[in-house]
């Protein structure tokens, strides 16, 4: 069977009902993370509506919850220099207690970003700057100094202290299905890859290609956590979305996360795990 988290989207919501329902949730020992998304402007629906911005949100849910691993699916990399998103990660993981998971991605919402002037460029020059990015980070989570020269980051001896619990560094989550990009960065960076989409065909074909650029990077592929999403409806039936849950499980996902959809309301999070035990 996989593992089981959650995740509230920050959008067309609360801040009260969010907070209600991680702190449900860190009370259930079945859940093992919960995840925001980081977006500002809501992805569904009125993109007028509200949407909280994700790492302050994360940062106040540490301190709100204890036990469950917390972090963002996924970060997007055009938004923050990878500088100043490996200081916040280094900053929350310590206030955290070594509770981040480190969620990245090459970001592709394109209405917020022509709203704010963020430059998010083509497909290419998206892949380009996150794989820049994310080496960058990780030199600065896990390394005394840093320094690196690329076509869209430069550092010169960079420093990220103090550096949090977690070592070498927060585990890297990220997201997407790009074949021939995507999957790469993660065999050579990662600690989770989600998929978002759980179609079994759709699924095991994109594996198939992690497994071979993990082959090609000489990664063992079982270090790299999979995971997917099931999208859950505020009236939807926790047995129902338990059984997807056992589903994914066979195709060899280990850990699905419960994509919850407003207006969220902590009524579902004990229905949902007791469907979930029953099929454990």
């Amino acid at each position: 069977m996989p593992r089981f988290a959650i995740k509230t989207p920050p959008q067309h919501t609360r801040w009260s009902d969010i907070l209600e329902i991680w702190k449900a949730a860190d009370q259930i020992e079945l859940f093992e993370s919960a995840w925001l998304f980081d977006h500002f402007y809501p992805i569904i629906g009125d993109q007028n509506g509200p949407c909280l911005e994700s790492w302050v949100t994360l940062t106040a849910l540490s301190q709100a919850t204890s036990r469950l691993r917390i972090g963002s699916m996924v970060n997007g990399m055009h938004s923050r220099h990878p500088a100043i998103t490996a200081k916040m990660a280094a900053t929350l993981d310590t206030i955290s207690q070594g509770r981040l998971n480190l969620g990245l991605g090459a970001g592709w919402f394109e209405p917020e970003a022509q709203a704010y002037g963020i430059d998010l460029g083509t497909i290419a020059e998206r892949m380009n700057r996150f794989d820049e990015a994310v080496e960058v980070i990780v030199g600065l989570l896990s390394q005394e100094s840093t320094t690196f020269h690329g076509r869209y980051f430069n550092l010169e001896d960079a420093r990220c202290e103090p550096k949090g619990p977690q070592r070498p560094h927060p585990p890297i989550v990220i997201g997407g299905a790009g074949e021939k990009r995507t999957l790469r960065t993660v065999a050579r960076f990662a600690q989770q890859w989600d998929a978002l989409r759980t179609e079994p065909d759709a699924w095991r074909q994109k594996y198939e290609v992690l497994l071979r650029h993990c082959a090609a990077v000489g990664r063992d592929p079982k270090e790299i956590t999979c995971s997917a999403h099931i999208f859950a409806a505020p009236d939807a039936d926790p047995a129902r979305l338990a059984d997807q849950a056992a589903h994914l499980g066979t195709l060899g996902i280990d850990l699905v996360i419960f994509s919850l959809r407003p207006p969220y309301s902590m009524t579902i999070v004990e229905p949902l795990a007791a469907a979930l035990a029953r099929v454990r």
